[in-house]
């Protein structure tokens, strides 16, 4: 009933801004589009989810979580600090994410798969609310007693959004475990930590309880546990139908799993960081709520803020500092994260990781370079041959788009035969007349 009434209300809305202001027929016909595609979106939320949900959030709270929906989502991208050098490159039209360093706004939704520079790992496309984890791993450390980080672990890492985040925020030493267990969604994340090009990052695809029984330990895991995606209701539309009470029983029971096993992997001093996309008290606060009851788990506080407008705790009773992102409320889309710390670190459980060598990503050979045009850049994407030109040597040739290494060729002289992955290429077959460029040279 509650979601019927707002569509009402801003139907008659735009008939007051008409009147009122007045407006074209165009500019009317527009609006009301606009707010029948929006209604049509809300009104597709599940009646057990706006129960549940409004109950949770309260009224006021619900009521500017439904206007987000009136809104395009939020579209923004991290850069990746290893390749675009802070004050050397510019974003077009782009506005800091006021949590990460490296993250910024923008204000449309370009073609991303078009831009070389993507597949140059030179930036992430990520919603901006899941860029928390900078802020949060920014002031981790602080956090560790007598605990300096040497390794890591994302437990549940495909595609790689927070995996990446966490590489370029962890010392180059530090090992980084990015596992996923599902295989076809591992091969998506080896390709995404490949193009950010990070030493010491090593993909796996391997279940919670394997980590167990190899015995391996570490100083930093994540576990951005699979969950009901509330959260990503707006930007995925599709996920409203795969949402259901049932599901979200599932989903607490089988993250309490993940954490269990992960718990058994974090030394002694450690950081746990537990986050999911979803609003639900059940995935949330209640896990952490059993988190420090069953495991001895210390929730730490990360200093956040106020025009931020992240959310704490919705479960009643419990004051443990967590960070809620909701849309309308907070600019992104749906997010939880605690920070939980393992013991006082006194003594220290470490494995050597024995298991895990060579595994930098710039171990690479030195092959002569190829500067490519931007039409050049998008046929070797697509994997076709290229025709270099006379003086680039033959043999195996890096080639490159404004400075930045896109992959190899095979230099023979009448062609240059493409060794770009083939799960990897671009199967569209439109290329845009001009490059229009998200990152600027200055």
């Amino acid at each position: 009933m509650i979601v019927k009434r707002y569509c009402f209300i801003l139907f008659v809305r735009s008939l007051n801004f008409f009147y009122l202001f007045d407006v074209s027929i165009v500019d009317l016909v527009a609006k009301v589009q606009n707010i029948f595609y929006f209604c049509k979106q809300i009104m597709q939320l599940p009646e057990d989810f706006v129960r549940e949900t409004r109950r949770i959030m309260g009224d006021e709270r619900f009521g500017c979580y439904l206007k987000a929906f009136e809104e395009e989502p939020p579209v923004s991208i991290r850069l990746n600090p290893r390749k675009v050098e802070h004050g050397a490159w510019s974003v077009e039209h782009g506005e800091p994410v006021p949590w990460c360093n490296d993250g910024y706004y923008l204000s449309h939704r370009p073609n991303f798969t078009m831009d070389p520079l993507l597949h140059a790992g030179c930036y992430y496309v990520q919603e901006a609310a899941s860029m928390f984890l900078w802020w949060v791993i920014a002031h981790a450390e602080h956090n560790m007693q007598n605990t300096k980080l040497s390794s890591a672990l994302d437990m549940c890492a495909a595609p790689g959004g927070k995996s990446t985040l966490l590489r370029s925020m962890l010392p180059d030493e530090c090992l980084l475990i990015s596992n996923e267990p599902i295989a076809k969604r591992a091969s998506i994340l080896e390709e995404n930590v490949t193009k950010w090009g990070y030493p010491n990052h090593l993909v796996t695809c391997q279940y919670p309880r394997d980590f167990v029984k190899k015995k391996q330990h570490f100083d930093l895991i994540l576990c951005d546990v699979p969950c009901s995606g509330e959260g990503m209701f707006r930007k995925d539309p599709a996920t409203i139908g795969e949402w259901s009470l049932q599901q979200v029983e599932k989903c607490w029971q089988l993250q309490r799993d993940i954490v269990r096993e992960a718990w058994h992997c974090l030394n002694d001093g450690g950081i746990l960081i537990y986050s999911t996309c979803t609003f639900n008290i059940k995935e949330n606060e209640e896990n952490i709520r059993w988190m420090t009851e069953e495991l001895g788990a210390e929730v730490l506080p990360v200093t956040t803020k106020p025009e931020w407008h992240i959310t704490g705790s919705l479960l009643e009773g419990f004051n443990a500092p967590v960070y809620r992102f909701i849309p309308g409320i907070t600019r992104g889309e749906g997010l939880f994260m605690a920070i939980l710390r393992k013991g006082d670190g006194s003594h220290s459980n470490k494995s050597s990781h024995s298991n895990y060598n060579n595994h930098s990503n710039d171990s690479s050979p030195i092959t002569p370079t190829a500067p490519l045009t931007y039409q050049e850049a998008i046929s070797y994407l697509r994997r076709e041959a290229l025709h270099l030109s006379d003086d680039i040597p033959r043999g195996v040739v890096t080639v490159t788009f404004q400075g930045f290494p896109l992959g190899q060729v095979k230099n023979i002289g009448s062609r240059a035969n493409n060794l770009y992955p083939k799960e990897w290429r671009i199967k569209t077959t439109h290329t845009p007349t001009e490059y229009e460029p998200i990152l600027r040279k200055k």
